[in-house]
């Protein structure tokens, strides 16, 4: 049996602002106050983990201990199965010092490029996301989501963040980037890996 969530108060242990802002709308029917790691002034722990699921307990532990409140972490990234699975858990560092996921989108695909040329027009990706939910006495509850799809180039849309606008979902016609925010909950791995906290946790 997963542990209960029962705190009116959550630390989302990530100084992304799009993240917190998703996770945030996706908490908004369970009352619960959210408050960003970076409001508290907590640091950013340095993401040694070799899996989407170490990193993101790594993160969540880190904020719950130096707040003293539950935390919940997401570690996610994009997989690109021609690129053997790049840029995977270090996708936010393809954007760089500034975090320009322009830079990231024209690295992963000049990298697909590259691929093609060498007669490989694989496309094929998936979004990870692993959330934790981490209390400040060092317990955890981890859930993993993913969405399938292939990347389009140029990127399209201004929605979302990160990959979203070269990122078409199976089925889809619109990209991340073009979806409305609540489309793209409905279907997203981060929502995937919600809907399994909130069972498991708040359910």
């Amino acid at each position: 049996m997963a542990r209960r969530f029962t705190n009116k108060k959550l630390v989302i242990a990530s100084h992304n602002p799009g993240k917190v802002r998703e996770i945030g709308e996706l908490m908004a029917p369970f009352g619960v106050e959210v408050v960003p790691a970076g409001a508290l002034g907590l640091p950013e722990p340095e993401e040694t983990g070799t899996t989407f699921e170490a990193n993101a307990e790594l993160k969540a532990l880190a904020s719950a201990k130096a707040a003293k409140l539950p935390a919940l972490a997401d570690d996610s990234g994009l997989v690109v199965q021609a690129l053997n699975g790049d840029p995977g858990i270090y996708s936010a560092r393809w954007a760089g010092p500034t975090k320009d996921f322009a830079i990231a989108m024209r690295k992963v695909e000049e990298a697909l490029a590259g691929k093609t040329a060498q007669g490989n027009h694989d496309r094929r990706a998936y979004f990870v996301a692993a959330l934790t939910l981490a209390w400040p006495d060092g317990h955890t509850e981890t859930f993993r989501g993913e969405v399938h799809g292939a990347l389009v180039w140029p990127p399209r849309g201004l929605r979302g963040f990160g990959y979203d606008p070269m990122f078409l979902a199976d089925g889809q016609s619109q990209t991340f980037g073009e979806m409305e925010p609540d489309a793209k909950h409905a279907m997203s791995h981060r929502a995937r890996a919600f809907k399994q906290l909130v069972d498991a946790c708040f359910g």
